[in-house]
């Protein structure tokens, strides 16, 4: 069995040659601190400019329990990254998810591949039920992705984020496993 085939989402399609979805290392976080910097990257997140290596080396050595830290790569350069954050209590039938690709390899599918990874660990390994993400408005590509995996929109968040100098409004997305 190849790297890929070990590594793909159940029930979804083959991986290209050369793109692998895998765990997180520390040793990603320079990679994953010059992609999270990437103007287009951090447009479509909470996260302030210049974030420094330290920081993201920091928040990856101490993730939250039942967390879910991946990356894309293509011949293995880091492409994308998300993370599925499960809750607690009377919620830990609920995960969040929150995710970004490269700026110089959106439109390429791995948004899909990575939420697709996601989506069958919630499903197959984890038996969460519901999964819940927040979206800007203005994200059309990012709502479309959503919505071909299940998600629907929940409810509007107005001024939910300060970015470029203006708040902007943001949609809350579930999806349920029935």
């Amino acid at each position: 069995m190849s790297e890929n085939e070990e590594n793909e989402p159940r029930g979804r399609a083959r991986l290209p040659d050369g793109v692998l979805v895998r765990a997180v290392r520390l040793s990603d976080a320079e990679e994953i601190t010059d992609l999270i910097n990437l103007p287009g990257y951090r447009a479509g997140t909470l996260r302030p400019p210049y974030q420094p290596v330290e920081e993201v080396r920091k928040h990856m050595e101490n993730p939250s329990p039942g967390a879910l830290n991946l990356v894309v790569t293509q011949d293995g350069k880091i492409v994308g990254n998300g993370g599925l954050n499960r809750l607690s209590g009377r919620r830990q039938h609920v995960a969040s998810i929150g995710m970004g690709v490269h700026d110089d390899f959106t439109g390429r599918g791995f948004g899909r591949i990575l939420l697709g990874a996601m989506v069958d660990a919630a499903d197959d390994w984890l038996d969460i039920k519901r999964l819940e993400l927040t979206v800007y408005t203005d994200n059309d590509v990012a709502i479309g992705l959503y919505r071909k995996f299940g998600f629907e929109q929940e409810g509007l968040l107005k001024a939910f984020g300060y970015r470029a100098g203006q708040y902007v409004d943001a949609y809350t997305m579930a999806r349920l496993r029935l």
